[in-house]
């Protein structure tokens, strides 16, 4: 049963509904679906921008400039800030309200962290439905800030209608940015900490790169921002590339192509996400112990195992 004065909350911007509801997606609540549903009635006005690139580029401190800027022009945002999980203890490093804290007590704004529970892509699988309900809470802008990892940033394209890799000019970053991928899903490039030596190489590096990648009157071609993004330095021309980028996507009738790709992939998720569950229950799990015990001696194999627990689950549907 759908809590309807909860749903009314969230559509007035409550705090604490939305952050209840967030809560209850993440434990897998039994009413989350429900809730998810009804809210995805209200989503899709909200611009969602993706932050990445490696640890100590600044992505915090961009994250928390961009805020300011748009709260100036009264604007509302949601930050989802995704932390790394310990693999032993499934504990996060949620340091957001630390890293935050101008924006942490502004009422236009609602920052949550999440922990990535594992995921490979740096983003937790209830990621997008946090995101959702602060569309449907009728945030303006969305912001995913996410821990950075290097190839296990790639996911951000999923959930971004703009994504920004942000990099600094030590250690070869531009160099990294094209080995990890993250050259290909750049919409923009942020140059942070330009005031530090070797950052007009690695913009002429980004540049070369930017040049050998096939292009042509349709397509987009990222810009190279340079950023002091601690001193506000550069902030408002990400501004105006953001708004380029998604002027771009309009005109070219992107945005919602790339919306409806990400919820096909999302729906995806979904759908294998529940035949896992299904597949892998108490009693399968202890039918597949057995089975493996025969395949150590040779009396079986892992494809013949497979094959069965799938024939099983096709038999069990059909039942």
């Amino acid at each position: 049963m759908i809590d309807h004065n909860l749903i009314e909350k969230i559509y007035l911007q409550d705090k604490l509904a939305i952050s209840r509801t967030i809560t209850k997606i993440e434990q897998a609540n039994s009413n989350s679906i429900e809730i998810l549903k009804e809210l995805h009635k209200k989503i899709g006005n909200a611009y969602r921008i993706g932050i990445t690139g490696p640890p100590g580029a600044g992505k915090s401190t961009l994250t928390n400039q961009l805020t300011k800027f748009y709260r100036k022009e009264g604007y509302t945002v949601g930050i989802i800030a995704v932390d790394p999980t310990s693999p032993f203890t499934g504990g996060a490093l949620l340091g957001d309200r630390i890293r935050m804290g101008e924006i942490g007590n502004d009422p236009g704004v609602f920052i949550r962290s999440m922990a990535s529970r594992g995921s490979l892509g740096g983003l937790s699988n209830k990621t997008q439905d946090a995101a959702d309900v602060l569309d449907a809470a009728g945030y303006d802008f969305i912001i995913f800030e996410t821990v950075g990892v290097g190839q296990s940033e790639l996911d951000i394209v999923k959930v971004a209608d703009t994504t920004i890799v942000v990099l600094v000019p030590e250690s070869g970053d531009s160099i990294q940015a094209m080995k990890a991928g993250l050259m290909e899903i750049a919409d923009i490039f942020v140059l942070n900490k330009g005031d530090r030596p070797g950052a007009d190489s690695a913009i002429t590096s980004l540049k070369t790169m930017i040049a050998l990648k096939d292009h042509n009157s349709e397509s987009w071609l990222p810009p190279i921002i340079k950023t002091i993004a601690q001193e506000n330095h550069g902030i408002n021309d990400v501004i105006e590339g953001i708004n380029n980028h998604r002027k771009f996507l309009i005109n070219h009738d992107f945005l919602n192509k790339k919306r409806e790709e990400n919820i096909k992939i999302r729906v995806k998720e979904i759908v294998e996400e529940f035949i896992k569950q299904e597949i892998w229950n108490t009693q399968r799990l202890n039918e597949l112990n057995n089975e493996i015990k025969k395949a150590v001696i040779g009396k079986s194999s892992p494809y013949q195992i497979a094959e069965n627990l799938i024939n099983n689950y096709k038999n069990s549907i059909m039942d």
